[in-house]
């Protein structure tokens, strides 16, 4: 079994193309068991983020490879709570980031984040 859950849908839960990886947005699915982490938006966002984590690790990558982040929450309230443990996962310089509300995310989570690495950082 992987570190990270597999894709829900009709999609890959990552793609590499040249240099870049791009990762399909991660819910803060446990791997182990296929259902949302139990908890509120800062336990929700840690999951999301090493769910994304052990994608980039299986792609000898790291989160100081990437380059732009999109966070979707379903309540833009939780943006310093997911931001509180998004900072505690990268370091300057950071990635681009894009962060916005949207009205309901699959399976009723509260947060789901994508990412694009790059091999040449």
């Amino acid at each position: 079994m992987s570190g990270y859950p597999s894709a829900i849908g009709p999609y890959s839960a990552f793609r590499k193309i040249g240099d870049l990886l791009f990762i399909s947005g991660q819910l803060p699915v446990d791997p182990a068991n296929g259902e949302i982490v139990e908890g509120g938006i800062k336990e929700q966002t840690k999951r999301s983020l090493e769910n994304l984590k052990a994608i980039l690790a299986e792609n000898g990558l790291s989160f100081r490879h990437a380059v732009k982040t999109t966070v979707f929450l379903s309540d833009i309230a939780d943006f310093a709570a997911m931001n509180e443990v998004y900072a505690q996962y990268f370091e300057q310089p950071y990635p681009a980031r894009s962060a916005f509300a949207v009205k309901d995310l699959p399976k009723g989570a509260l947060v789901e984040i994508e990412l694009i690495a790059s091999e040449r950082i």
